[in-house]
């Protein structure tokens, strides 16, 4: 049974409503087809700009103090987001003050000022955000493994930007950019929780029915090229040496993606996985180690990340080697299938018990996919996933021309030679 209901209005904007009555509290969530994969060199950061100026005052709001007292007034909670196909904006509320949230985000969505002082101001605030991830091994090793897998386009660029675009953004550019991609065919608007469905969605129709269609921005397609393993040295004197080691995956639309996520909790997705159990608990190498799939809508991967004490890179990288190697020539048991299976279901049970991740989980799905599952469809497409599909993928991903290590720490170029050999499969 769908416990959500689509509607789609005459400028094609999308409203996506999932009632629980029960629930305590509502969320509001507003998504738009843009992210750092629609931007060129020349404006790169600017899709992450535009979403920190929404916060900088309205004709209704004027200052940024106005707009944050809105909801703080309520005990509210609210931020936004920007990732490479991806900017969203949500407030979750007590239920009773549904029409506080409404009337707060459609504001700050429909009537932002962009005024050029903020706009001055904000680039300060952003050039720290900069600094702050570059001072963060465990976020920018990310940046820089993305970096590794797609280089010089789109894809490979960091979705915060280059200072240098950054201090050059005029509100012209941003106007334009704001127009070019905002519009009602290109977002959704999802709200999740304590109400009745058709009282959701009367009001977002109230709140939101004047969004503007227009052209809507696109996206260069990925080019991927890779014929042997890869290696990136980023120097930094740092107290431990951040990795991450993985391979080319699989994109949302691509019917293996189950079992690449299934794959990846077995290897590190939990406490009990492989690496977690092998890398930590056996050899006391890591505190945190952890595999991850990330699909996008035209490219994806599996990656280990890690942090480790310097002397112990090697020895690290060997045994996660080591264990993608045994599952591309070893099946899996059943009761490890199992397990990743349901730790899936488990996580994902969990976190639809909250009305922020109703809404993600339903919205996302339509934006990217344009097609939404329910949580029991999905429950069946993992569990239709067989020991054999496990190791096909493993097969077809841990091969020496798809993997690719990213580092962080007091290395010198000189070294990647050396470990690049060390990158066997």
């Amino acid at each position: 049974m769908e416990n959500y209901k689509k509607t789609i209005l005459d400028n094609g904007l999308r409203i996506i409503t999932v009632p629980a009555e029960s629930a305590n509290s509502v969320t509001v969530l507003i998504l738009v087809g843009t992210g750092s994969k629609y931007e060129t060199k020349e404006i790169n950061g600017i899709s992450h700009f535009l979403e920190h100026m929404f916060f900088k005052g309205t004709i209704k709001r004027p200052t940024t103090l106005s707009i944050s007292e809105t909801l703080d007034s309520v005990g509210g909670e609210y931020n936004a987001f920007t990732s490479k196909e991806v900017t969203g904006f949500w407030a979750k509320v007590d239920k009773r003050h549904a029409d506080v949230a409404l009337d707060w985000i459609s504001d700050i969505f429909l009537n932002s000022q962009f005024d050029e002082k903020e706009m001055q101001r904000e680039k300060g605030v952003i050039i720290e955000e900069v600094n702050m991830y570059l001072d963060t091994p465990t976020a920018y090793i990310g940046d820089l493994w993305e970096g590794l897998l797609y280089g010089d386009q789109p894809a490979g660029w960091r979705v915060i930007g280059e200072k240098e675009n950054i201090l050059s953004f005029t509100k012209e550019q941003v106007i334009n950019y704001y127009k070019s991609h905002y519009s009602s065919s290109n977002v959704i608007i999802c709200i999740a929780g304590g109400l009745k469905a058709e009282e959701m969605e009367e009001k977002v129709k109230s709140y939101f029915a004047k969004i503007e269609k227009s052209a809507e921005g696109k996206k260069l397609k990925v080019i991927e090229k890779q014929n042997q393993p890869e290696i990136l040295l980023h120097y930094k004197k740092t107290d431990q040496t951040h990795f991450c080691l993985g391979v080319r995956g699989y994109d949302l639309f691509d019917k293996r993606r189950q079992a690449l996520s299934l794959l990846a909790v077995i290897l590190g997705g939990n406490m009990s996985s492989r690496l977690f159990i092998k890398v930590r608990e056996r050899n006391g190498l890591a505190y945190s180690i952890h595999t991850s799939v990330d699909t996008a809508t035209d490219v994806g991967y599996l990656v280990t990340q890690a942090g480790i004490d310097h002397k112990n890179l090697e020895k690290s990288v060997e045994l996660i080697l080591e264990e993608y190697k045994d599952l591309r020539e070893n099946k899996i048991t059943e009761k490890e299938l199992q397990k990743a299976k349901d730790y899936i279901k488990g996580i994902t049970s969990l976190s639809l018990d909250s009305s922020d991740n109703q809404a993600s989980f339903y919205g996302m799905q339509e934006l990217l996919e344009k097609n939404i599952l329910t949580p029991e469809e999905k429950f069946k497409k993992i569990d239709a996933v067989t020991i054999e599909d496990i190791q096909k993928v493993a097969e077809d991903i841990f091969v020496p021309e798809k993997i690719n290590l990213a580092i962080i720490g007091p290395y010198e170029e000189a070294e990647s030679s050396k470990l690049k050999k060390l990158l066997k499969l």
